[in-house]
């Protein structure tokens, strides 16, 4: 990954290559912003300038010993940590248990969420996060002596996903870092984030991509026409994820919107066996997907109640949400929508608490079918 391949944020990649020129690179830098804009794919192309031993002034040599190492992301000097499942009941994972997928999932598409992710994992029922184990395996390998005598670099994707005790020692490592060693820490959520961390990280805020960049993007290589690919850059709203899974809508996209549809459909028709049926579905996808599920619901009733103003520049759904929502976007309303809104809200809390996801999501379907009926 260079800065080259990375699309848009301009004036990041230059304040990353101007900060590696001068040497004045932070030791612990935190890279936030929404989903899809490209802050994993910055940092790995940063730590490649950092390491690059001949850099240019816009990019990394891509001749250079280091440089041709990072081409497989097995350069030495460069160490991941991301969420992870366990393998066993009786022993936390850590990231280089799943070195092999996570490497695999970079190089098809270093642009990917985090429920791709769950699905590279085979997450199942699991909730994946950043265990305590890992905090000694990342001590451990910052320890060693650089193998080029550069820099040591420490991704970390997803901090917000660190369980309290790994967060904790990863403070006292920041606090008192090894010579040379760059923490990069990539996130969507920093307000979940300790404190005391974030107080000592410079924070880099990653902007959504603007539409032109996503048209480009989408015409040069995916050979969609200009109007099409506008259309997708629009209803993405600066998440080049989004737009990608527009292209066809993703599997894991589809499949919340078909959840979404049939929660409506069985509560406006008062089908309470099918969906109790339905909420014992949803009960068996695991925690991090019903979540996901739950911001899907909200996205798609934010969504309708536009919908009904009849301004599209408005609307950022695709075919498929439009072609549902064209029919069920007037059963969303004023008098309604504030209601199904904290409903959602609060079903995301509960599954946050581990509260018996049957029980969850069947009171919030009992719920829905009086909402629907305001």
């Amino acid at each position: 990954m260079y800065f080259k391949d990375i699309l848009g944020q301009e004036a990041i990649k230059r304040q990353f290559i101007t900060e590696a020129l001068k040497g004045r690179i932070a030791h612990a830098q935190l890279i936030c912003g929404p989903e899809g804009t490209g802050k994993l794919p910055l940092a790995i192309a940063f730590a490649r300038y950092i390491c690059c031993t001949n850099k240019g002034e816009a990019d990394a040599c891509g001749h250079c010993p280091s440089c041709i190492k990072f081409n497989k992301l097995a350069h030495p000097d460069l160490h991941f940590a991301f969420p992870v499942v366990k393998k066993r009941s009786d022993k936390e994972a850590v990231s280089d248990d799943y070195i092999a997928e996570w490497r695999r999932q970079l190089s098809e598409s270093p642009y990917f969420s985090f429920d791709h992710w769950l699905d590279a994992l085979n997450a199942g029922n699991a909730q994946a996060m950043i265990y305590s184990a890992e905090s000694n395996e990342i001590l451990r390998k910052l320890s060693l002596k650089s193998s080029e005598g550069g820099y040591k670099i420490m991704i970390i994707w997803l901090p917000e996903k660190m369980n309290l005790t790994c967060s904790n020692k990863l403070l006292k490592l920041l606090e008192e870092p090894p010579a040379q060693t760059v923490f990069l820490l990539v996130s969507e959520n920093p307000e979940t984030i300790l404190p005391t961390i974030l107080s000592r990280t410079q924070r880099i805020n990653i902007p959504r991509l603007n539409e032109a960049s996503i048209t480009t993007a989408l015409t040069q290589q995916y050979g969609l026409s200009e109007q099409d690919a506008g259309n997708i850059a629009r209803v993405a709203n600066g998440n080049f994820i989004k737009a990608l899974e527009s292209i066809h809508l993703g599997n894991e996209r589809k499949f919340y919107l078909d959840l979404f549809i049939q929660l409506m459909r069985l509560a406006y028709q008062r089908k309470l066996k099918e969906l109790k049926q339905w909420s014992e579905q949803v009960a068996a996808i695991g925690r991090e997907r019903q979540k996901s599920l739950l911001e899907y619901c909200q996205h798609m009733i934010r969504e309708n109640f536009i919908y009904n103003l009849k301004i599209r520049e408005l609307t950022y759904m695709s075919q498929e949400e439009e072609a549902f929502s064209s029919r069920f976007a007037p059963f969303i309303n004023e008098r309604n929508v504030i209601g199904i809104m904290n409903e959602l809200s609060e079903s995301q809390k509960h599954v946050e608490q581990n509260v018996n996801p049957k029980m969850i999501f069947f009171d919030f379907a009992l719920k829905i079918i009086l909402l629907l009926k305001q």
